[in-house]
């Protein structure tokens, strides 16, 4: 699947959603902290969501964003070549998320390699649901997360457990960061 298709898939499904839940724009744009005008346009595919405005979305729908991108996704698969691993791009906020093994109803536990660039942050104000498991392994860089409050400075190799349960924040300094995040 291109990032065209993808953009397209998850702007009906984020529309699909709004309906389901019977909100007009309005509704959504209060319950989520996103404007009206910025939903409007994400529903039309006319722009595609930067990363903290899907955790907004997520968060007012209850569902983590993994979840959110599984609906837009092709079905399960047990083997899942690097090639036809979905790649969503936020352009704006320099994030880059493969999903490298995405979730599926048998199994519980998903896998992601992030890659954010230099002198980038991404702030989540609430989690999709709270409880989540996060299991981060930084890979290359160097990334400044705050989770509920508590600020860790990961280098290469080190591993950060947490349930999230309120905000959070991802900062890279001058260098990019990739990591593997294992949601549980």
């Amino acid at each position: 699947m291109d990032e065209d298709d993808l953009t397209r898939q998850l702007a009906e499904r984020l529309k699909q959603l709004r309906h389901d839940k019977n909100w007009s724009l309005d509704a959504l744009a209060a319950e989520s902290g996103v404007s009206r005008a910025t939903l409007s346009r994400m529903e039309n595919g006319d722009v595609s969501p930067t990363a903290a405005v899907l955790g907004k979305l997520c968060a007012a729908f209850g569902l983590p964003l993994s979840r959110l991108m599984r609906m837009v996704e092709p079905d399960f698969q047990p083997l899942i070549r690097r090639a036809a691993q979905p790649v969503w791009r936020d352009a704006t906020a320099g994030f880059d998320r493969r999903s490298v093994s995405p979730p599926a109803a048998p199994l519980r536990a998903e896998v992601l390699e992030c890659t954010l660039a230099p002198g980038a942050c991404i702030a989540y104000d609430r989690p999709p649901r709270p409880g989540l498991e996060h299991h981060l392994i930084l890979r290359e860089g160097r990334l400044d997360i705050t989770v509920d409050g508590v600020a860790y400075s990961l280098n290469p190799g080190d591993c950060l457990r947490y349930c999230l349960m309120g905000a959070s924040e991802f900062r890279t300094a001058a260098s990019p960061a990739r990591y593997a995040l294992v949601i549980v």
